[in-house]
C-alpha cells in the first residue's frame, strides 16, 4: 500500500474504535485529530466529511467481526458446530473486552441504537450488516437441514432472530452493568438450545 493508503487505513481503524466507545455524535473532530495524530486537513484529505469517515469506519468494524466469524467456523464440518463457533466468538467480549474493535461494546449494536433517528445513512448501513448476519445464520441452518444435521421442523429465520437477539441483548446488559455474567448466561443457554433443539 502507498503511504496515503496506509494513512487512510490508520484513520479508519482509529476512528472505528473511537466511534464505538464515544458514539458518532459524541466524537468531535478534535477527538478524531487526537487519536490519529493528524490535523483536520490531513483527515479531510482522505474523507469528504465526518459522515464519510463514519460510514467507512463502521464498514471496517463490521468487516473485522465478520472475519472473526469466518475464522471461527471455517474448519467446522457441520451446521451445529458452525453455529456454536459463531456463538463462541462472543466470548471475546468476556476474554478481551479491551480489544480495539469491541472496546465500548458491539459496533453493530451501538451504531443501530445511536443512528436510529439521527443518522439515516448509518442506520441503513447497520440494517445491511444485520441482514447479512441473519442471512449467514439462515444459510448455515438451511444447509444443515438439507444435510440432515439440523432439526427439519425449525424455522431458520426465527432461529436466526433468537440467536442474534439473545447475543446482542446480553452484550448490552453486560456492558451496561460491567458484568459479563449476562453474556456468559446467554452463551450457556444458546449452547444448550443448539444442542437440544437444533441438533438432530
Amino acid at each position: 500500500m502507498s503511504k496515503g493508503d496506509n494513512t487512510k487505513a490508520m484513520i479508519i481503524e482509529k476512528a472505528a474504535s473511537l466511534f464505538n466507545q464515544q458514539g458518532y455524535a459524541g466524537s468531535s473532530m478534535s477527538d478524531i485529530m487526537q487519536v490519529t495524530g493528524l490535523q483536520k486537513g490531513g483527515i479531510y484529505n482522505h474523507f469528504r466529511s465526518k459522515d464519510d469517515l463514519a460510514l467507512q469506519a463502521f464498514d471496517y468494524a463490521v468487516l473485522q467481526i465478520q472475519r472473526r466469524y469466518r475464522e471461527a467456523w471455517a474448519s467446522k464440518q457441520n451446521a451445529i458446530e458452525r453455529l456454536q463457533a459463531i456463538v463462541d466468538v462472543f466470548r471475546i467480549y468476556i476474554d478481551n473486552p479491551q480489544h480495539p474493535i469491541i472496546k465500548g461494546g458491539c459496533p453493530l449494536l451501538n451504531t443501530a441504537i445511536e443512528s436510529d433517528d439521527a443518522h439515516p445513512a448509518l442506520k441503513a448501513r447497520a440494517q445491511q450488516a444485520m441482514d447479512s448476519w441473519r442471512q449467514l445464520f439462515r444459510r448455515i441452518i438451511e444447509k444443515g437441514i438439507k444435510k440432515g444435521e439440523v432439526n427439519p421442523n425449525i424455522d431458520a429465520d426465527e432461529v436466526a432472530s433468537i440467536l442474534i437477539s439473545l447475543l446482542e441483548g446480553s452484550v448490552m446488559m453486560s456492558k451496561l452493568n460491567d458484568n459479563s455474567i449476562h453474556l456468559e448466561r446467554a452463551i450457556k443457554h444458546l449452547t444448550n438450545y443448539i444442542n437440544t433443539h437444533l441438533r438432530v
